[in-house]
């Protein structure tokens, strides 16, 4: 990839053991020769979210959220004083979200309950400490609108975002952001091509400046990298995709999604 790429990867997992322990020469790599200028690593539980501070350490680059993934809510809520340890996390200087928070009824609803009492703690968590929230929202759409609702202050992104235009369109008027990744290259995924042509066309592309790009690596990554360990070189052909949609070049697209997520994660002073 060439130099002059300027990438943010707004949500990553290099603390997946898929790596292998190979996270951190990959992302000094990936920094030095491929145009990744900063990542967020994302906690999806207590586990990950120490190991995700341990990684944003030992990287000047990397930065990094810390919450309970909904798939983890039952085992994790078990930890009496769960939500103390997340705040403890939230005060690192390197965390500048909390996430992944949200609900997941992929696999059924049988612990949506508790899903939801996760969700809402961490809302609150993320409101007292005016941190900024990831969503995660699979098959839980109304669920996940309802949530925000109840809490006005917080603002967040859906990442990965599966939703519809017009659930978009609720999003980023309240000012919260969405993200795309290497779904966006899938022969199937015209749905989420739908939503960012609309958002290029919708009140002249004013909310352009509230989409962000990420790989969720190690996982989606994208055509012609599918079915292989994603990492945030990768972007680049998402950006190509994005690009072709919204009329701008790859490098365009980067440099987009760079600022728009140095504000969101309050990193200004990377710009």
């Amino acid at each position: 990839m060439m130099a002059d790429y300027r990438i943010f990867d707004s949500h990553a997992h290099y603390d997946d053991e898929k790596f292998a322990g190979g996270e951190i020469a990959l992302l000094n790599e990936l920094h030095d020769k491929n145009g990744v200028a900063a990542v967020l690593n994302a906690g999806a539980g207590l586990q990950t979210s120490y190991s995700s501070a341990k990684l944003a350490e030992c990287l000047d680059f990397v930065y990094f959220a810390a919450g309970i993934h909904p798939e983890n809510a039952h085992t994790d809520s078990v930890v009496s004083d769960y939500i103390d340890k997340i705040a403890v996390l939230a005060q690192h200087p390197k965390c500048r979200a909390i996430g992944e928070i949200g609900l997941d009824y992929y696999y059924g609803k049988e612990t949506e309950k508790i899903q939801k009492e996760v969700f809402s703690c961490q809302m609150g968590l993320a409101e007292k400490m005016h941190l900024p929230v990831i969503i995660h929202d699979r098959d839980a759409h109304a669920d996940c609108l309802d949530m925000i609702s109840a809490f006005p202050n917080v603002t967040g992104v859906f990442h990965s975002y599966s939703g519809s235009f017009e659930m978009a369109k609720i999003l980023l008027k309240k000012g919260w952001y969405i993200s795309f990744n290497g779904i966006l290259t899938f022969k199937n995924a015209r749905k989420t091509v739908e939503v960012l042509e609309a958002i290029k066309d919708y009140e002249n592309g004013r909310y352009l400046s509230n989409i962000l790009v990420e790989t969720d690596a190690p996982y989606l990554a994208p055509v012609p990298m599918r079915g292989k360990i994603n990492n945030s070189g990768n972007i680049v052909f998402t950006a190509q995709r994005a690009g072709e949609i919204l009329g701008i070049s790859a490098e365009e697209f980067c440099d987009l999604t760079y600022k728009n997520a140095c504000v969101f994660y309050g990193l200004e002073e990377l710009l």
